[in-house]
């Protein structure tokens, strides 16, 4: 059974000044990537853990905020890693610069024995469509399209 994550797309504005927010992962592997490297909050889910909830849990894992409002099912997508992501959308704000994730632990240097930890988003901020299309992880571009169709 593939692993399967889900998370929350959030949204503010509308029409040309629509934005998302997007966040960079953490950790020495992501520090010098940028386009292409963002993506929409979002994690395993637990087992048997419902998509929703799931979404909203690492929401707040990873941004330290909970998020309300009514949510719309932006379906699925299957990433080259045969990783499968729910997503669904919801309208809101809240202030990047005050994200603040759970951190992992990764071995680092590799092969040094060395633990240390890094927080799983080293960052977040709200872009417009045209830069997210560049931000977002590839894999995760239907949502955009599809929070569009939403909208309309």
């Amino acid at each position: 059974m593939p692993k399967r994550s889900a998370g929350v797309l959030l949204y503010r504005g509308h029409g040309a000044a629509l934005e998302v927010l997007l966040v960079h992962p953490g950790g020495p592997f992501w520090a010098n990537r940028d386009d292409g490297a963002w993506t929409i909050p979002k994690g395993e889910l637990l087992e048997n853990e419902p998509l929703l909830t799931g979404a909203q849990r690492e929401f707040l894992e990873e941004t330290g905020h909970t998020v309300s409002g009514t949510f719309t099912p932006l379906g699925s997508v299957r990433l080259k890693s045969g990783k499968i992501v729910y997503a669904f959308c919801v309208e809101g704000d809240l202030d990047p610069a005050t994200v603040r994730s759970n951190l992992f632990e990764a071995e680092w240097p590799p092969r040094s024995g060395k633990i240390r930890k890094f927080p799983e988003v080293d960052r977040a901020g709200f872009f417009g469509l045209e830069a997210a299309r560049v931000k977002l992880h590839p894999g995760q571009l239907p949502f955009l399209e599809r929070l569009l169709s939403h909208l309309l």
